[in-house]
């Protein structure tokens, strides 16, 4: 018996785009690792013993997810989006629920930070470049 007969991995609809896959996935992972992370603020403030539970799930819910999406997507396409979403949304989370204010040269550094992690999200991987590099000669 092995784990994954345990665990079974998330299979998506074999009619399904990779695109729309590894989309679903990253913004999964955002959410599940955003509700994580203020669930450990809650746990390290008030000593939350729920807080510190329902963490630990959403963090274990993840893993699966994030194991499940591998097999669908590219390990930095999906690792780099979902960190681009959860930087938003921690950035807001910050923002609107625990009042942290940030001057304006750290909100221009972040745009910059989120152009470049775009770009690195969108932007064609390097098989696909060397490919059609040494598939014009």
């Amino acid at each position: 018996m092995s784990v994954t007969d345990v665990f079974p991995l998330i299979k998506a609809p074999e009619d399904w785009p990779v695109p729309v896959v590894a989309t679903i996935a990253m913004v999964c992972l955002a959410g599940l690792d955003l509700a994580g992370a203020v669930l450990a603020k809650e746990w390290a403030t008030n000593g939350s013993v729920r807080a510190l539970v329902l963490g630990a799930g959403a963090f274990l819910v993840l893993l699966w997810v994030y194991a499940s999406s591998l097999r669908y997507a590219e390990l930095a396409l999906v690792t780099m989006g979902w960190v681009v979403m959860l930087q938003v949304g921690l950035v807001l989370v910050d923002r609107w629920r625990y009042g942290v204010e940030l001057p304006t040269g750290k909100w221009v550094a972040i745009g910059v930070v989120l152009v470049a992690q775009a770009y690195l999200v969108l932007a064609p991987s390097a098989t696909q470049a060397s490919a059609a590099a040494g598939g014009g000669g």
